[in-house]
């Protein structure tokens, strides 16, 4: 599945050091994350094996959208859930949506 948001991921100088992913989010091999997120999750060595630290970084903006939007409490049982399905579906499925009524900010220019 394409990323669909006209996001260009950044030419990233080569390391041959580093590890390289077939990116679920770009279709492509790219650079991978350098660790397992949340270890002991089943979602999080999915995640480590198929999504590129571009994808990643995509997420993590668009984590801090639904937590602010939703006014999620992360210390919550409930809050956590609610990330790792849409991570889920951000990765994995039909994609993440916006919260309902969700207005980007203005930039300045």
């Amino acid at each position: 599945m394409g990323c669909g948001s006209g996001f260009v991921a950044p030419k990233e100088p080569q390391d041959p050091n580093e590890r390289k992913v077939f990116c679920v989010k770009f279709q492509r091999e790219m650079v991978g994350l350098s660790e397992v997120p949340f270890e002991n999750h089943p979602l999080g060595q999915r995640i480590y094996e198929n999504v590129s630290k571009d994808a990643w970084k995509m997420w993590i903006e668009h984590m801090k959208i639904l937590m602010n939007e939703y006014r999620l409490n992360l210390g919550t049982a409930e809050a956590q859930e609610f990330l790792l399905k849409q991570m889920e579906q951000y990765f994995f499925g039909e994609g993440a949506a916006l919260p309902p009524g969700y207005v980007a900010p203005q930039t300045k220019g």
